[in-house]
């Protein structure tokens, strides 16, 4: 994300590349954190149904909107702070709040408390991702920028991975409440090395910016809002992220009701499927975006054919009743699902100049957020909850069956953004 009106010096330019990937290992151990404390309660999902007799709505409630509504809208305000004083320190900041709230978790004894302290959570993961998506734009030229953006976003399914295989792990060893404890605990003790480590890039002279304030949200928003591209890859990836949270938070329970195999055997599955899918079809589309990306249009391209190939193959392994087959066959629309990230974020960086990176990807976040994490993850626990009279026990894989069409959807949003990016796109001076 990037933002508009005063081209900003060539500060990120001169950057050491040994310096650059540093800043990015930095980063991406923050978002490994990020997102393991954030899907570490799928796996827990049903210990914590079982101990505080939640229903699969509530739990849906807790894994989306209890999580996503502050966390969306705050994360415009918090990157407007971030681009105005300091990117590193707010991010600092917030890691030490969500981590703080995550431990809280394992101290709920029923419904409300735990969603108060996912409400907790969600505030502040806030201050972390549109952030570093700004401080990545500062290290890295725009050749390089799609790859680094795809790296950073590995954080997403080894964080994931973690939290399942950790979380699962000491869910079955010990007790679901210390999982909490020590995930949320090891967050608020890297903190200060990543504030060490991780430098502002200078991007005008302390007077100058003092005396432009910086780039208002509202100034931010109009530049995006007349540009058709801003609003298809927008709802392109929100409904694609949709069914990512969503069948991502749901699918350890799915596995467990379908196969009926333990806790950690589920945790193995899903970490398996997250680390070897995930990180390879991240990576892959980081590359490809690099590697086209003389053509602006292969930036949307990538994620609709991505999103159209990997929907049947979905369909396919949900549908199958043999474990070792579902675990190859959602391998493919896993690693599919995350080719978006590297290629729309990057373009996102180019729909404005750069001065407020993070205030832009934040919009853009706001949108993916409510209505992919909040909207996702509680869409299918309801309508498990309503085909449960049905389907039994089945209900999670009819309702996974019913959202995952949507993915249709979403290639479509972006193969429309292909013809209008090549006008919308800003070029850095």
């Amino acid at each position: 994300m990037t933002e508009a009106t005063t081209p900003t010096t060539e500060a990120p330019k001169k950057v050491l590349p040994a310096k650059a990937n540093f800043v990015l290992a930095m980063l991406l151990l923050v978002y490994i954190f990020n997102f393991l404390d954030r899907m570490m309660l799928s796996i827990l999902a049903a210990p914590i149904q079982a101990d505080l007799g939640l229903s699969d709505t509530q739990m849906g409630l807790l894994g989306g909107l209890a999580f996503a509504v502050l966390y969306s809208t705050l994360a415009v305000p918090l990157s407007s702070v971030a681009d105005r004083t300091s990117r590193s320190w707010v991010i600092t900041i917030a890691l030490v709040f969500w981590s703080a709230f995550t431990a809280l978790c394992g101290m709920a004894q029923n419904f409300w408390q735990i969603f108060l302290a996912r409400v907790g959570v969600g505030v502040g993961e806030a201050g972390g991702v549109a952030p570093s998506y700004a401080i990545i734009g500062d290290y890295f030229p725009p050749r390089r920028r799609a790859t680094a953006l795809a790296v950073y976003s590995l954080g997403i399914p080894i964080g994931s991975a973690i939290g399942v295989l950790g979380g699962g792990w000491i869910a079955s060893t010990v007790d679901w409440r210390v999982a909490f404890f020590v995930m949320g605990g090891l967050g608020i003790l890297i903190a200060p090395l990543f504030k060490w480590v991780v430098k502002d890039v200078p991007r005008e002279d302390e007077a100058d910016t003092a005396a432009k304030g910086g780039r208002s949200v509202l100034s931010v928003f109009k530049i995006l809002a007349r540009k058709p591209s801003f609003w298809f890859m927008a709802f392109g990836a929100a409904f694609s992220s949709m069914l990512g949270y969503g069948i991502g938070f749901w699918k350890p329970s799915y596995i467990l009701r379908t196969f009926e195999i333990s806790l950690w055997d589920t945790s193995l599955f899903i970490g398996g499927v997250l680390l070897i899918g995930g990180v390879s079809g991240m990576l892959a589309g980081g590359a490809l975006a690099d590697r086209l990306g003389g053509n602006k249009a292969w930036y949307p391209r990538l994620p609709a054919i991505a999103f159209f190939v990997g929907c049947p193959i979905y369909i396919a392994g949900v549908l199958t009743d043999n474990l070792v087959l579902a675990f190859l066959l959602f391998l493919i629309p896993q690693g599919l699902a995350y080719v978006w990230l590297g290629p729309v974020l990057t373009a996102i960086q180019h729909l404005v100049e750069p001065k407020a990176r993070a205030t832009a990807s934040a919009l853009f976040l706001l949108i993916n957020n409510l209505i992919g994490l909040g909207g996702g993850i509680y869409a299918l626990g309801a309508i498990s909850d309503a085909y449960a009279p049905i389907y039994g026990d089945g209900s999670l894989r009819a309702s996974i069956l019913t959202v995952l069409p949507l993915y249709l959807l979403a290639g479509l949003l972006m193969l429309l953004a292909t013809r209008t990016i090549k006008n919308d796109w800003v070029e850095e001076k």
